[in-house]
């Protein structure tokens, strides 16, 4: 029989754990990073800015809207400043001409990317797997900027396999996770792919089917399942245990990233 078992283990701090050691190095004193207005990369560079004596500032995708939002206020109660670029302008933000834009109004700054993926990011998630006590076949998360994948998959030892459940549409992620994995260890890893069937319409993108699923899931286990990521990665994982798609003695690890 399948064995399912869920490892809480949030990815933001693995995340961030190289990168504020390169921002300390590096010398700088302030973070500047990315994201949407309920994003939970946000919330921990401003957490992690504030425990860690950093000044942060978060470039919003999008307009002000006020009140802020519970994840907007709780990263200006760590001292994160916010600053907002329209959405036209928020698609060039990887550009150098956006980067001079950003140095010309904050200074000198560490850029952390939008969901904190980078070399840094994958070199600490890949530290995941080696910390998990119970054996496992197949190690599952919810992908949205690749880095959590792309470095379980690199920490795995020999005869595991990792499964990324995609947040997004578009099929684009692989190419993306195998970029961050190139970038990280100069080559691309074979023990991992993505599901795309998944995504549900696409980021926070939340029907009535997978909100009752995640509702169900939820109370049988005891916590609050997370809508925008874990959801769809424990429907998918359901589903493909109930279509046989998994060894019949697989040992699953399904990564509870937030909520």
């Amino acid at each position: 029989m399948t064995d399912l078992i869920l490892h809480f283990d949030s990815n933001k701090p693995r995340k961030l754990k190289y990168n504020l050691e390169k921002a300390r190095k590096s010398g700088a004193s302030t973070l500047l990073t990315f994201g949407g207005a309920y994003s939970n990369h946000i919330r921990a560079v401003a957490a992690a800015g504030h425990a860690e004596g950093f000044a942060t500032i978060g470039v919003i995708r999008g307009e002000e809207h006020l009140p802020l939002n519970e994840s907007l206020a709780f990263a200006v109660s760590q001292g994160m400043r916010l600053v907002y670029m329209d959405r036209e302008t928020y698609r060039t933000k990887k550009s150098a001409k956006t980067r001079r834009f950003l140095e010309s109004c904050f200074g000198d700054f560490f850029l952390i990317p939008e969901g904190g993926s980078n070399p840094a990011a994958v070199r600490g998630c890949a530290e995941l797997p080696g910390e998990i006590a119970e054996p496992f076949d197949v190690i599952c998360c919810p992908v949205g900027t690749g880095g959590t994948l792309a470095g379980i998959a690199a920490g795995l030892a020999p005869g595991q396999t990792a499964i990324g459940f995609a947040t997004l549409k578009g099929g684009f992620l692989t190419k993306e996770v195998a970029e961050l994995q190139r970038q990280t260890y100069g080559k691309i890893f074979d023990n991992w792919h993505i599901e795309n069937g998944y995504h549900f319409g696409g980021y926070a993108k939340v029907p009535p089917e997978l909100d009752a699923f995640a509702e169900q899931f939820g109370a049988e286990h005891g916590f609050e399942v997370d809508r925008i990521y874990v959801a769809k990665m424990l429907y998918g994982i359901t589903e493909m245990i109930e279509a046989g798609r998994f060894a019949p003695e697989a040992r699953i690890i399904a990564v509870i990233t937030t909520g």
